[in-house]
């Protein structure tokens, strides 16, 4: 894969990128087969962004960042229980922006940071409830 046929080459020359879902870390926010709008980022990102990051070892993820602590972004799907720690600005690519499902496109905004914490500690709980079964 050239740079210009990566995520980052994409966003760089047209500003954003449209691409297909594959995986079930944001479910449900993100289904499977929606077109998911990614945008270069415009302005530092926040607490419940849903950024595009790029680890170290090459794989591109999508995960909602949970906190920052130290520089670093604390990740997590929506549909995971364990946080992904050590992702810096050097790894984000773009944050997600839109989803676009049988043709209509949802806008992504950030939910309201005490009502969506309070839900994700409750997933959080579940998960790792079902876990031990």
């Amino acid at each position: 894969m050239t740079e210009k046929q990566t995520f980052e080459g994409v966003i760089a020359r047209q500003g954003k990128l449209v691409y297909t879902n594959v995986g079930d870390s944001m479910y449900p926010l993100i289904q499977p087969r929606d077109l998911l709008v990614i945008e270069a980022v415009k302005a530092p990102v926040r607490q419940f962004d849903i950024p595009l990051y790029k680890r170290d070892n090459g794989q591109y993820v999508l995960h909602r960042i949970m906190r920052i602590q130290n520089g670093e972004y604390l990740m997590c799907g929506d549909n995971r229980c364990s946080m992904e720690h050590g992702i810096t600005d050097r790894h984000i690519i773009g944050v997600l922006t839109a989803i676009i499902r049988d043709g209509r496109t949802i806008p992504v905004v950030r939910p309201k940071p005490t009502l969506w914490y309070r839900s994700m500690l409750f997933r959080r709980l579940v998960f790792k409830l079902r876990k031990k079964r």
